[in-house]
């Protein structure tokens, strides 16, 4: 199996080759459902998991990474296992674990984000004497997928028809105001913001911040390859640096666009005969891309717009009531894509929705979270900056599983061992339909908190965090999967 662990074969008579051994066993045990451990009692101790728990984090290829975990039975209250757990860690994804819960307390499972469209004039015979302005509260729902922002918008066109709007004359405006500032996240790498899932945030979104880019190979060698975008073809301004390879070679592309820019550089090549290859990439303004697509899709709709589609300062005013008004989905289903998915923007928007990392210790510190234990510097975990200790994450989630409030919604929202988000983890182990958890992960960074529960029915709480390391991703996973596959055999 690629990246699997290897150990030498030799005769195991020295203590640490039994150690070493011991290892080997647990860790097949999560990869190959079939080894099956046979331990000396039918019951467990908190000194059996620590041993088997240590036999898996000494396998050689795991020695130069940094590893935090922490384990504790959410019956008792009792801590099972502990390795560096208030030590500061890069969590990846894990820190969507911290902005969900507090959000989730902050502003209610029910909370949904508001959009209307205002009149910016006076409505006469049919026209709009003014501008159709926007204004937006972040909402992160409105997607290409399944024709959902097609509908909203055709939707948004017939009440406008309804309410005597044929013709407007002064264009679309978007409100950029009720969001924070700075659309991308303190500490992101660069190279990463050409990325969808390096997208910023705006108080209007559309498609996630994102388009896709096809790149098709050209009639010919040496020609120009063909490039499409969608849903939204004038998002970004295309410069096509990609030819046609030979049928032989493999495809390499690079993609780079700056923060600032929509001008978006395309260099490499795509072999002749190639199938088109996709991109996904993020645009540079949300507001700007939000009221681009909306002019457009009000004129395909049957409604005149002469004016241009524009971001406006904080200080435009819209006057009367809004002629239509428009409301996300609610926080409990956001949280659904928001965890499973992993998806950065969700978690970005409710981390400027509630105020930021003073918003969220205002939220935790109650709940025995330290200003010390989270450096936040985002609401999605991409940032270098962030920083989290497995305590803190399990103090979180030990919380919410005590709170009939926040459980429900919270543990729905997480991805389960075997299905989405986790679809190729733990498949033919106890952990399987059973193990709920947020996966964390980006160069030298794995992690994976949430709940299990063991063979007797005790329910367990667990956050694992392995940073710095240079073995292949799967081998840390694979060490990961092994402690949540010991703790759903846990029996007492």
């Amino acid at each position: 199996m690629a990246g699997s662990l290897h150990f030498p074969l030799v005769t195991m008579t020295r203590r640490s080759d039994l150690k070493a051994c011991a290892a080997f066993a647990i860790l097949c045990e999560a990869c190959h459902p079939q080894v099956r451990l046979k331990p000396d009692t039918t019951t467990d101790t908190r000194t059996t998991v620590q041993r088997d728990i240590d036999s898996i984090l000494s396998a050689p290829e795991l020695a130069r990474g940094s590893w935090g975990v922490l384990i504790k039975s959410l019956k008792t209250g009792e801590t099972l296992y502990s390795l560096n757990a208030n030590k500061l860690l890069l969590p990846a994804s894990n820190m969507k674990i911290v902005t969900l819960a507090a959000a989730a307390e902050d502003l209610g499972w029910n909370y949904t984000y508001t959009t209307s469209l205002r009149a910016g004039g006076a409505v006469l015979g049919g026209v709009l004497d003014g501008s159709l302005v926007v204004v937006g509260s972040g909402d992160p729902s409105l997607a290409a997928a399944d024709g959902v922002a097609d509908r909203v918008f055709a939707d948004w066109t017939s009440q406008l028809k309804a309410a005597g709007v044929r013709s407007i004359v002064g264009g679309v405006v978007g409100l950029d105001n009720p969001m924070d500032d700075e659309a991308l996240g303190a500490g992101w790498m660069w190279d990463d913001l050409v990325e969808d899932y390096a997208a910023g945030v705006g108080a209007l979104q559309l498609n996630e911040d994102a388009v896709r880019v096809t790149v098709s190979p050209g009639p010919a060698v040496g020609t120009s390859a063909g490039i499409s975008v969608t849903p939204f073809p004038g998002a970004l301004t295309i410069d096509n640096g990609v030819t046609t390879a030979a049928a032989s070679v493999q495809p390499v592309l690079r993609a780079r666009r700056l923060p600032g820019s929509s001008r978006l550089e395309l260099r490499g090549s795509i072999p002749l005969g190639q199938p088109p290859v996709a991109l996904a990439v993020s645009v540079d303004n949300p507001t700007q891309f939000f009221v681009d697509a909306l002019r457009t899709e009000l004129i395909r709709n049957g409604i005149s717009v002469d004016g241009p589609a524009r971001v406006a300062s904080r200080n435009v005013q819209a006057s009367g009531r809004p002629i239509v008004e428009y409301r996300s989905p609610p926080l409990s289903v956001l949280a659904v894509r928001l965890m499973k998915i992993s998806q950065n923007q969700y978690a970005e928007t409710l981390y400027r929705t509630i105020g930021g990392r003073e918003g969220v210790l205002k939220v935790l510190q109650p709940w025995g979270v330290t200003p010390t234990d989270l450096v936040q510097r985002d609401g999605s975990g991409l940032s270098r900056y962030d920083l989290v200790t497995p305590q803190a994450l399990v103090t979180i989630l030990a919380h919410v599983a005590g709170d009939a409030a926040l459980k429900g919604p919270f543990e729905a929202s997480l991805p389960v061992a075997g299905d989405l988000g986790l679809t190729n983890r733990m498949k033919g182990t106890p952990a399987e339909g059973n193990a709920r958890a947020k996966t964390g992960s980006m160069t030298a960074v794995r992690a994976l908190s949430g709940y299990v529960t063991g063979a007797d029915g005790e329910p367990l709480v667990y956050s694992i965090i392995a940073n710095n390391f240079e073995v292949e991703a799967a081998v840390i996973n694979r060490a990961t999967d092994a402690i949540v596959v010991r703790l759903a055999q846990f029996k007492r």
